[in-house]
């Protein structure tokens, strides 16, 4: 596992200290990149540094994004924590084990410096992430907890997922960097506008397949090669559709 790969976003917090036990659940894992999507300028730094303490200098260091998207824009994949299960949900959802597993195949290269970066998506204390951002996620991660009481604190939550990465013991190699979203966007849109011309799906139901080939394809960590590959697969079979 390359804990330098993994990328902590918080989605809209609104209790400053929350996010300072966050930096101390990442510090303990030797996770060290967090993402905000919000603003700085509405956060209390003093409040984060509260609980914070040593590990204030990730909060310090860390960037602030508009969106989900845009914080995870150059990450192979987004994993949305989530304890509810529904259509928009991303099916089958995750046990932080299972995603160690996955997350050890995309961060950790043939050298040091390969390998992607995989974001791990924490929404708000309150709602947690909505159906619309649970859609800017490619995969769903949960933890199990009680029917009885199953809201979990944010910052346990992170410390849970955090430590679980933290002690997998991947040895597992790709000897490739696969794709960022960004990337995958563009071989997506291939796929996408090869089946709308041969009438695949009508306009309306771009949107779905979109997010139904991005979603599986991140999971696959493409490399550069494949993904290449793959559009010209659809290109061709598109083409010859068109003759007949």
């Amino acid at each position: 596992m390359n804990l330098d790969n993994i990328v902590i976003v918080l989605d809209r917090p609104e209790e400053p200290r929350n996010i300072g036990a966050v930096c101390r659940a990442m510090a303990n894992s030797n996770i060290h990149t967090l993402r905000i999507v919000g603003k700085k300028e509405e956060i209390d730094i003093e409040k984060v540094h509260v609980l914070a303490i040593h590990a204030a200098y990730l909060f310090d260091n860390a960037e602030f994004f508009p969106s989900i998207t845009e914080a995870t824009a150059d990450c192979v994949c987004a994993a949305g924590t989530t304890r509810r299960r529904g259509k928009k949900r991303k099916g089958k959802l995750l046990l932080p084990e299972e995603f160690a597993i996955t997350a050890d195949k995309i961060t950790t290269g043939k050298k040091k410096d390969q390998g992607g970066k995989v974001a791990v998506v924490f929404g708000n204390e309150r709602t947690g992430l909505d159906d619309n951002e649970i859609l800017e996620c490619t995969m769903g991660v949960t933890i199990p907890s009680s029917d009885e009481f199953g809201s979990m604190n944010l910052s346990h939550a992170v410390q849970i997922i955090c430590y679980t990465l933290f002690r997998h013991d991947g040895k597992g190699k790709t000897g490739y960097t696969p794709i960022d979203k960004k990337r995958l966007k563009g071989t997506v849109a291939s796929i996408a506008d090869n089946l709308q011309k041969i009438g695949f799906f009508k306009v309306t139901g771009r949107g779905d397949m979109e997010r139904f080939w991005r979603d599986i394809l991140s999971r696959a960590a493409l490399s550069e090669g494949e993904a290449q590959y793959l559009e010209k697969i659809f290109d061709k079979a598109s083409g010859l559709a068109q003759k007949k």
